[in-house]
């Protein structure tokens, strides 16, 4: 650390010629982003937001379609979820298939993500549907797999094919409780996955299927969960993680989930992707630094499997449904955050 930082402090004053970098800035090898590698936003507010007259503006001020404004942040993915029977029906099918026609039309690649509940599932709440909630666990299994088929092939009537799909959403302890709540069962937990995943290969062979769990940067709840899958027979292509550190602490954070996402692709050969980030936004710098930082880091992963990084709702601002770790402003702008996203080669 050391070394570098004289390096770039002589380079900056000039003893060695052409220096244009930032050096507050996350400083890496000159290398580019990989191929294919995803920069990408959930954006599953969208719908919501726009019927209760929300408006988003470019940097420059002029009001335009949220899809155009995040490609012109250099982003190329979009990340949606998808609810069996929400009570206002945003998220369900025919919601995530709208805004997913949209994404494909804008040029972007599409990830679903499965809650398998009617509302948010998270590692605090995986609930089931209210239609599920009786069914026997070998009726529960078979109904995963018929769901997830179904909401596959309506994207597929679109034209679309989901380059990658969760089987959950932040399952740390499973999911679709109490079935498949992996502290109690985690060969449950397995069986429910694999039905997730036979039912993705069998609609689309060719898209990823990931299992994604909270806090990158713990390993050992990493190490727990996926030592348990695997053990279990659980099939997966991916391994997701969110990462929601705060100014003061997302350097050590980033450095964690480094080590955790190359542990992941050693200990099980899988990919590795960042399905969540986000930071408060009113603090705009440090969320740039962060996340030009983890999206070098990730790109970095052994072996190119680090596929890339999602911000969760960056268009949220004014404390949408309380949510303050959007990357919008108060005037509905984007903020310096998201040019983190532009940036090529470092």
């Amino acid at each position: 650390m050391k070394k570098n930082y004289i390096l770039t402090m002589l380079v900056c004053a000039g003893l060695l010629a052409g220096c244009n970098k930032d050096i507050s800035a996350p400083q890496f090898p000159d290398e580019p982003i990989n191929a294919g590698f995803a920069k990408g936003a959930d954006v599953s507010w969208v719908s919501e937001m726009e019927d209760d007259g929300i408006k988003f503006y470019n940097s420059a001020g002029a009001a335009q379609d949220l899809f155009t404004i995040l490609k012109g942040k250099g982003m190329n993915s979009i990340r949606l979820r998808a609810w069996v029977n929400p009570t206002n029906g945003y998220n369900n099918t025919a919601d995530m298939v709208e805004k997913a026609v949209r994404a494909k039309n804008a040029g972007y690649r599409v990830m679903l993500d499965l809650h398998y509940s009617d509302i948010w599932a998270d590692p605090g709440n995986q609930n089931k549907p209210a239609a599920w909630a009786n069914l026997s666990f070998a009726a529960l299994k078979t109904t995963v797999g018929t769901y997830t088929v179904g909401v596959m092939n309506a994207l597929k009537d679109k034209g679309i094919t989901p380059e990658w799909v969760q089987v959950g959403n932040e399952t740390n302890d499973g999911m679709l409780w109490n079935d498949g709540k992996s502290s109690v069962s985690m060969k449950n937990f397995a069986e429910l996955v694999n039905a997730g995943y036979d039912a993705v290969k069998s609609v689309s062979s060719s898209s990823k299927v990931i299992v994604h769990l909270s806090n990158g940067y713990d390993n050992n709840l990493y190490r727990w969960m996926f030592d348990g899958l695997k053990t279990n027979g659980a099939k997966w292509d991916v391994i997701g993680m969110s990462l929601y550190p705060t100014a003061s602490t997302w350097q050590n954070l980033n450095k964690q989930c480094l080590a955790n996402m190359n542990d992941m692709v050693t200990r099980y050969g899988s990919e590795v992707m960042l399905c969540e980030v986000g930071m408060p936004a009113t603090e705009a710098a440090a969320s740039k630094a962060f996340l030009t930082d983890i999206i070098l880091k990730t790109n970095s992963v052994d072996g190119k499997k680090g596929l890339g990084v999602f911000y969760w709702e960056p268009q949220s601002y004014n404390d949408w449904e309380g949510y303050k770790l959007g990357a919008f402003d108060a005037s509905g702008k984007p903020t310096i955050a998201l040019d983190a996203f532009l940036i090529e080669k470092f």
